[in-house]
């Protein structure tokens, strides 16, 4: 199974989204494998925001994302890199459809709600930041064999 990352950023949080953020990836068929709730060291943000470090939006996303607690997990399933993006909605809320995380709840680019690997390759990478290989629950869904062909 490929695996993801995904963080309710602060104000998914402070809205009080983060259940329905689950429910909407366990009711698709996903399976959580770790979770956790935590403000996010400055480190972390460096390492984890690497690639815009430099760019001149870097210290406002740094304030924001350590303006309170996030709610950071590992999913596992079937294409669930591409199916979770699917899911959270385009990054600009004003171009997310209906019925994802973002156009349903989100209304700024600069807050929206939730974070999403983008790739195989980036999920790993940011698995690796935010969780070590103990942190990372194998277990069996009671339903996954209606699930998966």
């Amino acid at each position: 199974m490929d695996r993801t990352f995904l963080m309710v950023k602060p104000d998914g949080v402070q809205r009080g989204l983060v259940g329905e953020i689950i429910a909407k990836f366990e009711k698709k068929g996903f399976k959580m494998i770790a979770g956790k709730f935590e403000m996010l060291p400055e480190d972390r943000v460096f390492e984890h925001y690497a690639e815009h470090v430099e760019k001149p939006f870097f210290p406002g996303l740094k304030a924001y994302i350590t303006s309170g607690p996030c709610f950071l997990m590992v999913w596992e399933g079937k294409e669930i890199v591409a199916v979770s993006r699917a899911m959270i909605g385009a990054t600009n809320p004003a171009e997310a459809a209906p019925g994802t995380i973002r156009g349903d709840y989100a209304l700024e680019i600069g807050m929206n709600i939730i974070h999403g690997s983008d790739s195989n390759e980036t999920a790993g990478r940011e698995i690796a930041i935010h969780f070590s290989k103990e942190e990372l629950i194998d277990y069996t869904r009671i339903d996954e064999q209606f699930l998966y062909e």
